[in-house]
């Protein structure tokens, strides 16, 4: 049995019935609650990785059982100016406290936590959570602190493949505040998964401390899946759906540099009334048609795109896994070919359109001498970038290609951009990726 906090499923009850309602609700009408921030992160647990069947035409065969994507070896350009140590174990975790850093990208006059059990298989119990906002080391900021309560609890238990709402937290904030959230797991966390990012652990309850003892770094579970802000003004949110591109891979860990990071500020620098917030919905090793470190775009569309509050627009860039494992030089599986992966854009857009989000294209980034790369993928992926630019099929185009690709070489990454993995991009490369899009394209005039 998982240990549970005292009151824990009288605080789940009453979050259920009661959260609305709580004190912490701003005043006058019920707020326009948007999400600032947002992480997917946890794959599915081993054992329940479906292979998907292709897509469209033409028909093909059902590729073998897909693989997870491996963990990127060791942490890289992290920020840590404290020189904390790190913990690159795979080992589940118990009894710890885990400080998440978000950064919102939009202000609001109070916020609320989405925590995530999704992918779990048992109950996850929060013994304690504050939040506050964060300085560069992960220490809270003098006065910040607040104490997250669940139905007016301070702890709660999540259900197997559930999320759940905090209550709203009475803590205004800018555009671009960076927050600390620590949420105190009694019990054990059996997912140490390849998400890119890694966070404050440390053992017991710390989830109160203005900074952790005996901390380290490491990838655990990401808890916290979303941040939604009271917004102040009408707020519309961009989600950008993707694999590890999008989610950051290779970027400064915690330095919030990856490409929809860098949107996030462009947008936040607009002037005028209406504003724009980003959510990141990318995971590593994710494909549009195989299960690869999460559910393919497909199947997590509805919760990552549709029931995400306040999304307008959406940006697509997913497929080079899908060429990749497909064409692999030395372990080919799972076919596609560039219609079907059309197909499955087409499908997404549409399911997009009858919520009234806008589908913003976005062509993939140049893979020449990346691990899987080859003559068969290159030429579906050059099929379905011209297809993306061509076709109409999309409400707008982001041609991120020949932003980052090496103007002797088109096929390759400009070394500039890319430190070494011929795949993802660097700091300076998602750089170069957001400040290429034309605003106009996803604010529409707004």
């Amino acid at each position: 049995m998982m240990p549970r906090p005292t009151h824990a499923l009288m605080g789940l009850l009453a979050c259920i019935a009661s959260a609305p309602l709580t004190a912490a609700t701003p005043k006058g009408d019920a707020p326009a609650w948007v999400a600032a921030w947002s992480y997917v992160a946890s794959p599915l647990p081993p054992g329940q990785a479906p292979s998907g069947p292709s897509f469209g035409p033409p028909a093909l065969p059902l590729g073998p059982a897909a693989r997870p994507a491996p963990v990127f070896p060791g942490p890289r350009l992290i920020d840590n100016p404290g020189h904390i140590p790190f913990d690159t174990g795979t080992a589940d975790l118990a009894d710890v406290t885990i400080r998440q850093i978000v950064r919102v990208s939009a202000a609001g006059s109070a916020v609320r936590l989405r925590l995530t059990n999704e992918n779990g298989t048992d109950t996850l119990a929060i013994g304690a959570a504050h939040v506050g906002l964060a300085g560069p080391d992960g220490t809270i900021l003098p006065g910040t602190d607040h104490v997250v309560t669940f139905g007016g609890t301070p702890g709660t238990n999540i259900p197997a493949g559930a999320p759940l709402l905090s209550d709203p937290i009475a803590l205004p904030v800018k555009a671009l505040d960076r927050l600390a959230v620590s949420l105190y797991a009694p019990g054990r966390l059996a997912m140490r998964n390849a998400r890119t990012l890694w966070d404050y652990v440390a053992p017991g309850d710390n989830s109160a401390a203005a900074a952790l003892a005996q901390v380290h770094l490491a990838r655990a579970p990401a808890i916290v899946s979303a941040v939604e802000v009271a917004a102040n003004d009408p707020t519309d949110v961009v989600v950008a759906l993707g694999d590890s591109i999008t989610e950051g891979a290779l970027s400064t860990n915690n330095g919030f540099k990856g490409w929809p990071d860098r949107l996030a500020e462009r947008l936040a620098a607009l002037p005028g009334k209406h504003h724009w917030a980003v959510a990141n919905a990318g995971i590593g090793g994710n494909r549009l048609l195989y299960y690869g470190s999460g559910p393919n775009a497909l199947a997590r569309f509805d919760r990552d795109v549709l029931a995400v509050p306040g999304v307008k627009v959406l940006i697509l860039m997913e497929g080079i896994n899908d060429i990749g494992r497909s064409f692999s030089p030395m372990n080919p599986s799972d076919p596609v070919t560039a219609e079907t992966l059309e197909a499955a854009d087409r499908q997404l857009i549409e399911r997009a359109h009858e919520h009234g989000i806008r589908v913003i294209g976005a062509t993939l980034t140049p893979y020449g001498g990346a691990g899987y790369s080859s003559e068969k993928g290159e030429a579906v992926r050059q099929a379905l970038n011209h297809w993306i630019r061509t076709s109409g099929a999309f409400d707008g185009v982001i041609d991120f290609e020949p932003v980052v690709a090496d103007k002797a070489d088109p096929l390759k990454f400009d070394a500039r951009y890319n430190d070494g993995d011929k795949l993802h991009p660097n700091d300076a490369g998602y750089r170069a990726m957001a400040d290429a899009i034309d605003l106009r394209v996803i604010t529409g005039g707004k």
